[in-house]
């Protein structure tokens, strides 16, 4: 049976949970606020498919892409409304007009992130843009089976280990799944996401409740009415976090409350983005390298202005790359604006496809001082001096000329 020794050998994926004869294996909540697999040992049977299906136990090789793209969608107003270049949307169209069935990562009422599926071009519209928090994948594997059973054409998209943990469920190829994954730098904590939200919604409205999906006796409540974690309002390269929150003043009118907030200003971005909160497992990545076994890969284009300075309209380019023969397949059947480039070009810039992020050195100390807010974890361990900005800043060029591997290259041949 599956046992969770380390927390960074359990990615989350739930096929262990999916795949058990007995329904014996459940997803519960850790005081990080990420879900891993509980076995009633008294209703298990060891036969030992949980481990079987485990993408982190049985790992698939690193894989060199077939095909390296740069690319655009076509459609301006799906592009801007795309974290990147609005890829994901042409491939997914592509297969709702087969008939098929697309699944993907949307927000519940409750503004957590779920992976749910869409029949039709309209339902594809939650799936779009990038949501930084781990999706529970609930039923989803199952259902994919039973779509692909009854002939259906069927699109997963998710993370690297998500492909992986689908892959390994199903314990056969099937020629009408497409699995596409992204570029993943690592997935945040649920749990610390829905406190964020509270202590945001109450900061910006007064400390008013926040209402999600049921209002309250009072009516004197703030709800929230959209999000989005990649807004392209300051363009492309600075995205931006917004919050569409409606106050009620406890009669009939209401008052909308606009939060926008640059990537470098938003605290829950912050606070992802220095690896505060990343899964335990992310650090140690089991599907680096395109190991994951998906058909296609797809991400944002960083750099894309030292490769191809005349396709850069900051608006966003994705990098694709097509690993599989069906892959290429679609990937000819779609209509897009492209050029062929090489993986290195996109590593340059992309280190997160092949290598795990270090694990942050306080990482330990956000999750030990709970009693503080978000705010006050993210701010206190994520300001850093003069010396190390500077630092961060010449890093960051170097990586996005795509000259830091190289530096460190010669270095270590000095050394």
């Amino acid at each position: 049976m599956i046992k969770i020794d380390s927390k960074e050998k359990c990615c989350g994926c739930w096929a262990c949970v999916q795949r058990c004869p007995k329904h014996c294996i459940t997803m519960v909540e850790d005081d990080e606020g990420f879900l891993y697999p509980k076995v009633d040992s008294s209703l298990c049977i060891d036969c030992c498919l949980c481990e079987k299906v485990c993408p982190v136990i049985n790992q698939g090789e690193p894989r060199m892409p077939e095909g390296v793209y740069a690319a655009k969608n076509l459609n301006e107003e799906v592009r801007m409304a795309s974290s990147s270049g609005g890829i994901f949307t042409l491939l997914a169209e592509e297969i709702i007009a087969k008939g098929g069935v697309v699944f993907g990562a949307r927000f519940n009422e409750e503004w957590d992130v779920i992976h749910d599926y869409a029949e039709t071009i309209e339902g594809l519209s939650a799936f779009r843009g990038s949501k930084y928090v781990q999706s529970r994948v609930g039923k989803c594997y199952s259902q994919v089976e039973e779509f692909l059973k009854k002939d259906r054409e069927v699109l997963f998209s998710g993370t690297p280990c998500q492909i992986a943990g689908l892959k390994r469920f199903l314990r056969k190829e099937y020629d009408n799944l497409l699995m596409v994954d992204f570029v993943c730098h690592g997935v945040p904590s649920p749990g610390v996401w829905r406190e964020y939200l509270k202590e945001e919604t109450a900061r910006q409205c007064g400390g008013k409740k926040l209402r999600l999906s049921h209002p309250i006796s009072n009516g004197r409540d703030a709800r929230i009415e959209s999000l989005s974690f990649r807004n392209k309002c300051l363009g492309w390269k600075k995205f931006s976090f917004t919050l569409t929150i409606s106050v009620s003043d406890g009669h009939r009118e209401k008052k909308i409350v606009l939060l926008s907030e640059p990537l470098n200003k938003n605290i829950f971005l912050r606070g992802f983005l220095a690896d505060l909160y990343l899964r335990p497992s992310c650090h140690a990545c089991p599907a680096k390298s395109l190991k994951s076994g998906s058909d296609i890969t797809i991400g944002d284009f960083w750099g894309i202005q030292n490769v191809m300075p005349e396709i850069d309209d900051n608006k966003g380019v994705s990098a694709v790359m097509v690993s599989t023969e069906k892959g290429k397949e679609i990937w000819r059947e779609i209509t897009t604006i492209n050029y062929e480039v090489t993986v290195d070009d996109v590593v340059a810039s992309n280190p997160a496809l092949i290598r795990s992020v270090n694990l942050n050195r306080y990482r330990n100390k956000f999750y030990g001082n709970s009693m503080n807010t978000i705010e006050m974890r993210v701010v206190s361990l994520t300001s850093i001096s003069f010396s190390q900005r500077c630092r961060r800043l010449l890093s960051t060029i170097l990586l996005r000329l795509g000259l830091l591997d190289r530096l460190k290259g010669k270095l270590k041949r000095i050394s």
